[in-house]
């Protein structure tokens, strides 16, 4: 590992420590959630991940100085979002999926309907953690506009449409272009969002705001590619859901599309565009460009 890699490496540790102290702190409030849904948010919750959305949301905040505690309840919001999504897309009526990060599905443990109301729990108390802890820290205006952008990501125009398209034959399109824009929405606007949802929060110039709008662009692309390639070439243990599913389920994926040799072409490409995005930063940007390096990485 690189000294660039380790610094990285030690961010995202420090990071996902930072997030899972308030997620347990979160999930130990009593709140009046009824303790089987409490026990089915939280085993998602805490079923490990890299805590990469939060990551990018408290990189991008600290581009301007702001410390990580003060957009710690943003970073959460994303990652339960991020939670709920994967939950709602391991259900048998969409990737049937009985595996994620490494252990049974949340509905192969709580059943489908249980599974169910703990996505839409999260999804919704992403947004009460969001608004009631940032309150007192962020001026109203900063807050409305990270919450925005995060709405914006995940709903119809987003995750959401990113998830039809991706699942539902009828709206399936037959153009080279689809693949990508199958990833922009499903995998990439919700990566866009936490490096945005970040910079507004710290209060960054829109000449700044419009290069993470560029990186996170860039960055989701990316990861979604890498995702494909890994699917074909990964196991379970590496990747932690059932891989060859996309295969299976006659997925449009970039490796399908363009074959695997072309599909890591195009995602070192969409890795070096995200890197050269902040060339307006200095080097307080170095954690969002090594985090792009490591997908270069991952395509190899």
């Amino acid at each position: 590992m690189t000294e660039r890699e380790d610094d990285l490496d030690l961010r995202l540790r420090r990071c996902r420590e930072e997030v899972d102290r308030e997620i347990e702190r979160l999930l130990g409030k009593d709140s009046g959630i009824p303790e089987r849904l409490r026990e089915a948010m939280g085993y998602s919750l805490r079923a490990g991940g890299k805590r990469l959305r939060p990551f990018l949301c408290i990189s991008a905040a600290e581009l301007s100085g702001c410390p990580a505690e003060s957009v710690l309840p943003m970073a959460v919001a994303l990652e339960m979002f991020h939670t709920a999504s994967l939950i709602h897309d391991d259900l048998p009526c969409m990737d049937n999926d009985p595996l994620r990060r490494g252990k049974p599905s949340n509905h192969m443990v709580f059943g489908e309907g249980l599974a169910t109301l703990a996505g839409d729990s999260l999804l919704l108390w992403a947004f009460e953690t969001a608004i009631l802890n940032l309150l007192p820290v962020f001026p109203a205006e900063r807050i409305l506009g990270a919450i925005s952008e995060f709405a914006k990501a995940i709903g119809p125009s987003g995750v959401c449409a990113g998830q039809v398209l991706d699942t539902d034959p009828s709206s399936r399109e037959s153009e080279v272009d689809f693949v990508w824009k199958i990833a922009s929405l499903k995998t990439g606007a919700l990566i866009r969002a936490s490096v945005l949802a970040g910079g507004i929060l710290g209060g960054l110039e829109d000449v700044k705001m419009e290069a993470l709008y560029n990186y996170g662009t860039h960055l989701g692309l990316a990861f979604q590619v890498v995702d494909d390639i890994l699917d074909v070439t990964g196991n379970s243990e590496q990747i932690g859901k059932t891989p060859g599913k996309d295969s299976v389920q006659g997925k449009i994926t970039f490796v399908s599309t363009y074959g695997m040799e072309k599909a890591r072409r195009i995602a070192r490409d969409e890795s070096l565009k995200a890197i050269e995005s902040l060339s307006c930063f200095g080097p307080e940007a170095d954690p969002l460009r090594s985090l792009a390096r490591v997908l270069l990485d991952r395509s190899s």
